[in-house]
C-alpha cells in the first residue's frame, strides 16, 4: 500500500513531458488503438510504390499499345485503334516467335524440374548436414556471378572449338555442334534457372512430416507408392512454385538468345522495336503476349496451390 502511495506521489510529482515528447506518447496511443492504421503506415508505402511504379508502368503499357506510330516521321500518334495486334495476328513470323518461346520455356521448365527434384529429395530427406550443405551451396554458388559471365562461359564450353568437343575428341567419341543451336539455348536456361527450382523444391520437401512417410511405410507401401501418393501430391505446391521462376525467366529473356542462340524470342522483337525501329506501341502490343501466357500460368499455378510454398 505504501508503495503504491510512494509510485502515485512520484507520478504526480513527475516532470512535464517536453512537446515532441508528448506528441509521441499521443502517437503511440492512437497507434495502440487502432491496429489498423499501424498496417496501413506499414503496408501503405510500399504497396503505393508497386501500384504507382509497377502496376502504373503496365497500365500505360497496354494503353501505348492502341496507339500506332506514324510510318513517315516515326513519332508516336495517340489514335486508338487495333492494328498492332491485327498486324500480329497476320504475320505468321511473330506466331512462330511467341509459339517457340513458350516451346523453350515449358521444356526449361519440364527439364528443370526433373533435375531438381531427386537432388532436392536427397538433401532434404537422405544426405547428412555436412553434405547437405555443399549441395546448398553448390546450387547457390553460380549465382554470385554475374548472368553474362555464366552464358559467356557455356558459349565457351559449347563452341566448335570449346571444352565440349575437345574433351570428346579426346576420347575419341567425335564432336558435336550446339554451339549457337536452341540445343544450346536450352542447355543453358536449364543451368541458368536450375537453383530458383531447386530451392523451393528442396523447401516443400523438407516440410513434408516424416509421420507421413513412416505411415505410408507401415501400410505397405513400396517407396514408388510412397513417392507418386505422398511425397509428390504434399511436395507439388513447392514444386510448382519454382517452376513460375524457370518458366517466367525463360519467357522474358533476350540476352541469352543474342549470344548463344540461332533464334528469336519475344523479348527480342521488343528490344528491336524499341531499340532500333522506336516502334513503341507495337513493341507494347506484343509485350503483351508473355504478359497474359505468365496470367494463364499463374492462375494454373494459383489453383494447384503454388502460392502456399512461397
Amino acid at each position: 500500500m505504501a508503495q503504491a502511495i510512494v509510485a502515485e506521489g512520484e507520478e504526480l510529482h513527475a516532470p512535464p513531458l517536453s512537446p515532441l515528447a508528448a506528441a509521441r506518447r499521443r502517437v503511440g496511443l492512437v497507434l495502440h488503438r487502432f491496429p489498423g492504421l499501424r498496417l496501413l503506415l506499414a503496408l501503405g508505402p510500399p504497396v503505393l510504390w508497386m501500384a504507382v511504379i509497377y502496376l502504373g508502368a503496365l497500365g500505360l503499357l497496354f494503353i501505348t499499345a492502341f496507339w500506332r506510330q506514324d510510318p513517315v516521321t516515326s513519332a508516336i500518334v495517340q489514335d486508338w485503334n487495333l492494328d498492332n495486334f491485327r498486324f500480329l495476328l497476320q504475320e505468321s513470323v511473330y506466331r512462330s516467335i511467341a509459339f517457340r518461346t513458350v516451346g523453350i520455356a515449358l521444356a526449361v521448365t519440364v527439364t528443370d524440374v526433373i533435375l531438381a527434384f531427386p537432388i532436392a529429395y536427397y538433401a532434404a530427406r537422405i544426405a547428412g548436414r555436412r553434405i547437405r550443405t555443399l549441395l546448398l551451396l553448390s546450387m547457390t554458388l553460380p549465382l554470385w556471378s554475374s548472368y553474362l559471365v555464366r552464358v559467356y562461359a557455356w558459349r565457351t564450353i559449347l563452341s566448335g572449338d570449346g571444352v565440349l568437343n575437345w574433351s570428346l575428341q579426346k576420347l575419341h567419341l567425335g564432336s558435336v555442334n550446339l554451339g549457337f543451336s536452341k540445343w544450346s539455348l536450352w542447355i543453358v536456361f536449364c543451368y541458368l534457372w536450375l537453383p530458383y527450382v531447386m530451392l523451393p523444391t528442396f523447401a516443400a520437401v523438407e516440410r513434408i512430416p516424416n509421420s507421413l512417410i513412416e505411415a505410408s511405410t507401415d501400410l505397405g507401401a513400396r517407396w514408388l507408392t510412397t513417392l507418386r501418393r505422398v511425397i509428390l501430391p504434399v511436395a507439388l505446391p513447392g514444386i510448382v512454385a519454382g517452376s513460375i521462376f524457370a518458366f517466367s525467366l525463360t519467357l522474358g529473356d533476350y540476352i541469352a538468345p543474342d549470344l548463344i542462340g540461332d533464334t528469336e524470342f519475344i523479348g527480342n522483337v521488343i528490344y528491336q522495336s524499341v531499340g532500333v525501329a522506336n516502334n513503341i506501341p507495337f513493341a507494347a502490343a506484343y509485350a503483351i503476349v508473355p504478359a497474359l501466357v505468365m496470367a494463364v500460368y499463374l492462375l494454373i499455378a494459383r489453383r494447384m496451390r503454388a502460392f502456399d510454398a512461397l
